[in-house]
């Protein structure tokens, strides 16, 4: 065994498997990355020693990465204008990038690859975003508030991050960790992560963007809906920005997977192994609603494992044998005649693809609640990721509304996060697996049953309150909270099955046969997308399914007499 990984060598405080793979990660690494590190002893000591053991890890694994540790106050912060504790600066010389709060979690992804981009001299931005980005001439600090297990936070992170390596002397990039930061949090009434600030509120934007609208909204300090309705970006959608903004050449592939959950992933691995060419397209982020999962019990051959883990390995798997594009949504689709054998043209937000075949794998999104308040409320208050966002409420008060198995595992969650949880279900009974029941039980977490929430009520920054109505007898209620997490099941994505003219069944959702085929030859669907039971190991099955029926068809096409 090499010394570095002796098990002998108590010294290190990451672990082993960690530091291999990023020995791995570190081998492109071109010039040297310089880390300079802030912290005030007596405020967030815990973080600034994970901080701190963190980096001089790094600087261990090669020597392309030099670390400087200051204190607060000292002549370097003062000289950087850093009073955060702890802080983490990115060649503080050349770039403005700085992470508030220790990087743990998801946002450690972020780091790392912030390191790379650094070390290589690449801002990684797309071919449409660069060329966009050409137009900025003035200054802009960005601010992305972010949580340890938001997965969506990265993605939005790397976006300032990118621009702060474009354009050094524009772009200030902060990754502000809200929980170690809490003055700040409040002062941007951030309820929800990522949650992105630009020039102290001249714009903000709450959730992942894909990285192009990012960079418009940036420029702009405008919603890209907004831009859209004065005209300011002719042919843009307010979804993505047409190809005539960045030079993409078509690709042609036999098969695009419209959908990167555990069905769409599965769907690329076969399809490829079957001998096609394919891509699997993602608008957010890989894993879908599974991602969100703060921990999955039903997974064969793991007795528990986080949604957002488990899906980092099948994507790690299925980008083996395909490419995954996160952040690449689909805007249009041209239908061929399959009789012609004429390609389907699909048009996103980074170029179009041709291709012989589609499978849809676009799963379900939350269901909406509908009660006053909702809309007014969401994101100051109103949250329907717990993974995302129950580190915001430690200490407080919280409702979860809805019986399932989501609205149990989400509670379980912000009950072990140190979070006073109260369940609110419209029956006298919960949908949810009885394992989850007892769980809840066990844990004395209390249960409002028979009860609605009637309307959501606030001040004139976040809710504080929810009106709640006992179906039995009619009788009204309030409950004082600090937030509430929505829960109540999906809506199915089908607005581009729809737009195909897929046949959608009476309940919502895409009607497929035992094969995975819809109504329109070389359109297939699987997942969440296709109703029934909808768990992880249907998901896989249905991919696989999809797949091998795409081979099939397109070795020997059932349509052509």
């Amino acid at each position: 065994m090499s010394p570095l990984f002796s098990k002998s060598n108590d010294d290190w405080f990451l672990p082993e498997d960690v530091r291999k793979q990023l020995l791995k990660t570190f081998d492109s690494l071109k010039n040297t990355v310089v880390l300079e590190t802030f912290a005030q002893p007596g405020e967030n000591d815990e973080f600034a020693e994970y901080m701190n053991k963190f980096c001089r890890d790094l600087a261990k694994l090669t020597d392309k990465i030099v670390v400087r540790e200051h204190e607060i106050p000292s002549a370097r912060a003062e000289e950087l204008g850093v009073t955060a504790s702890p802080t983490l600066c990115i060649n503080p010389d050349d770039y403005y990038i700085r992470f508030l709060g220790a990087p743990v979690g998801e946002e450690g992804k972020a780091f790392i690859t912030a390191i790379v981009l650094v070390s290589l001299g690449m801002h990684g931005l797309s071919d449409v975003s660069g060329p966009l980005l050409e137009q900025l001439n003035e200054e802009r600090m960005v601010q992305v508030f972010v949580s340890p297990t938001c997965p969506y936070c990265p993605g939005q992170s790397m976006s300032a991050i990118k621009g702060a390596i474009a354009k050094p002397g524009l772009i200030k990039a902060e990754i502000v960790e809200m929980n170690e930061n809490p003055e700040l949090t409040k002062r941007y009434n951030v309820g929800s992560v990522p949650h992105t600030i630009i020039n102290d509120g001249a714009h903000s934007a709450l959730g992942l963007m894909p990285e192009e609208r990012f960079i418009v909204e940036m420029i702009y300090l405008k919603d890209a809906e907004e831009l859209l309705a004065e005209g300011a970006l002719p042919g843009m959608d307010g979804k993505h920005i047409p190809s005539q903004y960045g030079n993409i050449e078509p690709g042609e592939v036999d098969l695009v997977i419209i959908g990167a959950g555990p069905a769409g992933l599965t769907a690329g691995i076969y399809a490829i192994r079957a001998g096609l060419t394919a891509v699997v397209l993602e608008k957010n982020i890989v894993g879908g609603q599974v991602a969100l999962t703060p921990v999955v019990e039903n997974y064969p051959g793991f007795a528990n494992v986080p949604g957002k883990q488990l899906m980092d390995i099948m994507s790690e798997h299925a980008r083996e044998y395909t490419p995954v594009h996160e952040g690449e949504g689909v805007e249009s689709i041209q239908m061929g005649d399959p009789e012609k054998d004429e390609p389907m043209i699909i048009t996103t937000n980074r170029g179009q693809y041709t291709t012989k075949g589609i499978i849809l794998s676009t799963g379900a999104v939350y269901r909406q609640l509908g009660a006053p308040g909702e809309t007014r409320y969401f994101g100051r208050g109103i949250n329907y990721c717990a993974s995302c966002d129950g580190y915001l409420y430690k200490g407080k008060k919280v409702a979860i509304i809805g019986g399932g198995n989501t609205a149990l595992t989400d509670a379980l969650h912000l009950k072990n996060l140190g979070v006073d949880v109260t369940i609110i279900h419209r029956r006298d009974t919960f949908r949810a697996q009885q394992s989850l029941q007892d769980s809840i039980e066990h844990e004395g977490i209390p249960v409002l049953w028979n009860t609605v929430v009637e309307e959501i009520q606030g001040d004139e920054m976040r809710v504080n309150n929810l009106q709640l109505r006992n179906i039995k007898d009619g009788t009204m209620t309030n409950l004082s909270v600090d937030g509430a997490f929505i829960a109540i099941g999906q809506v199915p994505t089908t607005d581009l099955a729809k737009e195909m003219g897929v046949t959608i069944k009476e309940d919502g959702y895409v009607e497929v046969d035992t094969t995975m085929r819809t109504n329109i030859p070389r359109v297939y669907a699987a997942g969440d997308i296709t109703g029934g039971l909808q768990q992880i190991v249907t998901a896989i099955g249905e991919g696989s399914i999809a797949a091998m029926s795409a081979f099939e068809d397109l070795s020997h096409p059932y349509w052509k007499k």
